[in-house]
């Protein structure tokens, strides 16, 4: 754990996937065909609390969806990628926009498409749902599954390793 510390202790930018990371992996479809999903509100409040500490977040997703956009407007995350199944593209893009390192970057993902970022990023996590060939290839797994506070996870080890997550909690006091 003192490795993953170590690791965590460095990040300047949060990558995450939605389906399965930011949500349960769950698509809901209204007659309509319009797109629905459910976030969680613990995962939304550690982002903003990584956020106040000046650790930047932001979203690759291969899907595109008008309630990513209004869920990562709500959150303040400017960095959102959408319609990317070759997300190593968006991942560069937005390590170089924001002139950080590959150390000094964490991917959160459930799936083998984020494998290729994940072997990029100096702290590849995988949700506690991911599936195991992703798994095999983290550096972490969280404790909790996408959707249901595996963002959260990460946010709080980021914050521990980096000496704010006391601060950040007592805020509420």
């Amino acid at each position: 754990m003192q490795d993953i510390l170590e690791k965590a202790a460095q990040i300047k930018l949060v990558i995450f996937d939605v389906d399965g990371v930011l949500t349960d992996g769950g698509l809901f479809f209204g007659d309509d065909g319009q797109e629905y999903k459910a976030f969680y509100s613990r995962d939304g409040l550690g982002i903003k609390m990584l956020q106040r500490t000046g650790v930047e977040v932001g979203v690759i997703t291969a899907r595109e969806s008008q309630v990513v956009i209004h869920r990562m407007q709500n959150l303040g995350i400017e960095h959102l990628y959408q319609g990317r199944l070759d997300k190593i593209s968006a991942y560069e893009d937005m390590i170089e926009k924001l002139g950080v390192t590959h150390s000094q970057t964490a991917y959160v993902g459930d799936d083998v498409v984020d494998l290729p970022v994940m072997q990029q990023a100096g702290l590849a996590v995988a949700v506690a749902d991911a599936h195991p060939f992703v798994k095999q290839h983290a550096h972490w797994t969280t404790q909790h599954g996408g959707g249901r506070g595996a963002a959260r996870d990460v946010c709080e080890l980021i914050l521990q390793a980096q000496g704010n997550l006391e601060a950040q909690l007592n805020a509420f006091l």
